[in-house]
């Protein structure tokens, strides 16, 4: 191994699934309790324009583990498997010497989303360690396959639980090694379903007090596999009374998070390792939660490409910091890997945000590219292309722009600028900036269907049937009921 001239820094990138900006105290916008990631905000830096490249769960997370935009590393839309051809972070920091672990939903994988990932390329160089399932949001009904066993593990607690226990332990077995070690550990929730969370959470958040976004008030409920509402009119009492069960157990399940994270990072620090490991908290994407008539993710609205992004490093990355601009996925494993003092791929097209991290406002990108180049044809919208900056959200259509949202004088986005006469100029510039990406990417802007048949093979209206294999459902029927 190559002799270090400083010690390297331990790497433990913890995210959500779903979970967008506000939803976290400190961000001051929405009402949810999260006193530990709050007091881990003010160790580190706090980047309030984080945004997820492309906002749907198996792009944004192929982009997080390789630096590539969506239609580079192919993946454009969930269940299908990550390339193997390509350089991970872990593959990456694997030849720096560390060793890499991954707990929790991966979702890189087939559409079989209960299988066994098997040791070798299709882990992407998480090979000390593996503790994870393709994709499960049955919170109390949890399992993972432990390393090279193709049997199950079936848990017995609430999924985030049992799987941050078996980081601490990862954590407290790494820690007397003089080896560097990297951990990402992924979370299911606050994904859907929003409420099978334990009950003493959900107690915390009677739906009755739950203050909805401002955009969300009036919003219609959406019907059964459907984005958006299909009728027009207020809300009844009934939709009212659904959207605010259905945001507070959101919340719940982001409380009951949050205790996890504090029992890692006092894992962290019994260990005496905090001060020589970077620690990143994110998400994969946001979360509509019925704000502008939409649910889910994969729209253009700060809820759905807005996600947390908190950096500590004691001693390195500025603490108490908070920081507006834009900064994509895409950058994370560039970024991490420069900190790390490994190697950068050179086909990675996520840039080295190293020095803005640390500090440097001056080397903070000027826009964050975001995009949704593959849509079901039952969305409530066609593809659609756009960017952010320190000040605006832009999104357009092939035809026509879509949304235009001055982010400062407007933080919630009621305000659709897009077809003002005075923004003209604006427009204009926002449009170039999109062109500069669809350019930088090689991004072509074809419609659904064409980017669907070149890259999803498979598909069936642009997404790609996905099953669980009978051992999985064997046992997911078995412990059906399961309540905490």
């Amino acid at each position: 191994m190559k002799a270090r001239a400083r010690k390297q820094p331990n790497i433990i990138y913890v995210f959500a699934d779903q979970m967008r900006s506000t939803a976290i105290r400190c961000a001051g916008v929405e009402n949810v309790i999260t006193p530990n990631l709050d007091r881990f905000a003010g160790q580190g830096t706090r980047f309030t324009n984080a945004v997820a490249n492309t906002p749907v769960c198996s792009p944004a997370r192929a982009s997080l583990l390789t630096g590539l935009h969506v239609l580079t590393h192919r993946l454009v839309n969930n269940d299908t498997p990550l390339r193997t051809d390509v350089r991970s972070i872990a593959h990456c920091l694997n030849d720096a010497g560390y060793a890499c672990g991954y707990i929790g939903k991966w979702h890189l994988d087939c559409a079989d989303r209960g299988v066994f990932v098997p040791p070798g390329g299709r882990r992407q160089g998480f090979d000390d360690f593996w503790a994870a399932a393709n994709c499960n949001h049955s919170y109390f009904r949890g399992y993972y396959y432990l390393n090279d066993d193709p049997e199950p593990i079936w848990m017995n607690d609430y999924e985030p639980q049992e799987q941050t226990d078996i980081a601490i332990r990862y954590v407290q077995d790494k820690a007397g090694e003089s080896r560097p070690f990297c951990l990402f550990l992924s979370w299911g929730p606050p994904h859907c379903p929003y409420r099978e969370v334990p009950k003493k959470y959900l107690d915390t958040y009677p739906p009755e007090h739950i203050e909805l976004m401002p955009t969300a008030v009036d919003a219609r409920v959406a019907p059964v596999g459907r984005t958006a509402p299909d009728r027009p009119g207020p809300p009844s009492k009934d939709e009212q009374r659904f959207k605010r069960e259905t945001v507070a157990g959101y919340y719940a399940h982001i409380t009951a998070m949050d205790e996890c994270f504090g029992r890692l990072m006092a894992a962290l620090d019994r260990a005496g390792i905090a001060d020589d490991t970077i620690v990143v908290f994110s998400s994969d994407h946001g979360d509509m939660l019925f704000s502008h008539n939409r649910g889910w993710k994969c729209k253009p609205w700060r809820e759905s490409v807005g996600i947390p992004l908190i950096m500590r490093w004691p001693g390195r990355i500025p603490a108490g910091r908070v920081t507006g601009a834009p900064i994509g996925i895409v950058e994370h494993t560039p970024t991490l890997l420069s900190l790390a003092g490994a190697q950068i791929p050179p086909a990675v097209e996520g840039e080295d945000l190293s020095a803005f991290v640390l500090g440097d406002e001056s080397a903070a990108p000027d826009s964050a590219y975001i995009n949704f180049p593959v849509s079901p044809a039952w969305f409530s919208c066609p593809e659609w292309r756009g960017v952010v900056t320190r000040t605006h959200t832009y999104a357009r259509f092939r035809e026509r722009p879509w949304v235009l949202y001055d982010d400062k004088a407007d933080p919630f986005q009621t305000c659709n600028l897009a077809d003002s006469p005075a923004c003209e100029a604006l427009r204009r510039e926002l449009d170039a900036k999109i062109g500069y990406w669809l350019e930088r990417t090689r991004d072509p802007f074809e419609p659904s269907r064409a980017v669907a048949d070149k890259y999803y093979p498979g598909h069936v209206d642009m997404v790609m049937p996905y099953f669980f294999n009978e051992k999985i459902t064997r046992g997911m029927e078995r412990l059906k009921g399961r309540r905490y």
